[in-house]
């Protein structure tokens, strides 16, 4: 399983680094999918800051293998409100499938890694 958890943690992580600095960076993609949305510009940034913090407690949890469940945790939620941005206005599967496969791949991680949450810096 140590190795699933490596893998998991490494792709989430490379995806949150990317994806976190595109919303922050303002690239088009995601002013065009904040705006059929109807959110807001400026949410936009701050979950391109939310996913920066969520990639970097990833790193974190190279070392402290407990910081990588609460990882999960704060990147799940940004992602379960996602499923929801794109069901409230309706969106097809196509655009919302992005969002539930990165939900599924965070719930995976979190519940690999259960067991440090409690000391996380342990």
């Amino acid at each position: 399983m140590h190795v699933l958890s490596l893998v998991l943690q490494s792709l989430l992580t490379a995806y949150y680094l990317f994806s976190g600095g595109a919303k922050i960076a303002g690239a088009k993609y995601w002013t065009d999918i904040f705006t059929n949305l109807g959110l807001p510009q400026r949410l936009r940034t701050i979950t391109g800051l939310v996913q920066l913090i969520g990639a970097a407690s990833l790193i974190i949890g190279y070392w402290y293998e407990g910081a990588i469940g609460w990882a999960g945790i704060w990147l799940g939620v940004t992602m379960l409100g996602a499923c929801l941005a794109h069901v409230r206005v309706k969106d097809p599967a196509g655009k919302t499938a992005p969002a539930l496969v990165f939900m599924a791949l965070i719930l995976v991680l979190t519940l690999v890694n259960t067991d440090g949450m409690l000391h996380p810096f342990s």
